[in-house]
């Protein structure tokens, strides 16, 4: 799995550019990459990402109709669950990927799995795409440009390091030096059954 997150950071990028095509959260995603399951499953994760970014622009209107806000409160809680619903299928690729290593005797586990570090990428191709676009800005001011392009530099180097990383994660699975752990994401707030507004709700 060499060069993995290069692959992961090409289609990220390619997915942000394709969003922005539009620039409409209501657009539906035309996938590109339907050569392989897990590309395919990458590109609906950032498309999720994408969509999800701009609605959060969107709900910080200052003059946004409160009823309007309140229906985009609950996309973006349906998206927030698309989204780990994604992360948790990219893991399942991993481990079956992964199935038939067997852990070295000192073998340890990571903080996090592969898809949550595969989740950051996907978030920092959203950063930079509109970082990089505020350093193009022709209404602001010099400063704002030379700022942003020092928090542009810095978000470049983060996802160098944090696609070392994540090579070297999976390099380190796959030789066992590593072993995949995944704690199923138990969101409280949307079920019917842990959350008590929703369930006080049913008496």
């Amino acid at each position: 799995m060499n060069d993995f997150a290069k692959q992961c950071n090409h289609i990220f990028d390619r997915i942000v550019a394709l969003y922005h095509t539009t620039d409409n959260v209501d657009t539906p995603l035309n996938n590109p990459f339907t050569d392989s399951p897990i590309t395919a499953k990458l590109a609906q994760k950032c498309w999720i990402d994408a969509v999800q970014w701009h609605l959060e622009d969107i709900i910080r209107d200052e003059h946004i109709n409160p009823t309007a806000a309140l229906a985009l409160k609950r996309r973006i809680d349906r998206s927030n669950q698309d989204r780990t619903d994604m992360v948790e299928e990219i893991d399942s690729y991993f481990r079956e990927r992964f199935a038939d290593v067997k852990p070295l005797a000192d073998a340890t586990i990571n903080t996090e799995s592969p898809a949550w570090a595969i989740d950051r990428l996907s978030i920092l191709a959203l950063k930079i795409y509109h970082m990089r676009e505020q350093t193009l800005r022709t209404d602001a001011t010099p400063e704002h440009i030379a700022r942003c392009k020092a928090k542009l530099d810095v978000l470049l180097e983060q996802r160098e390091d944090l696609s070392t990383a994540i090579d070297q994660l999976l390099a380190d699975i796959a030789a066992g030096k590593k072993y995949m752990k995944v704690y199923r994401q138990m969101k409280m707030y949307n079920d019917p059954d842990t959350n008590p507004i929703l369930y006080g709700n049913k008496k």
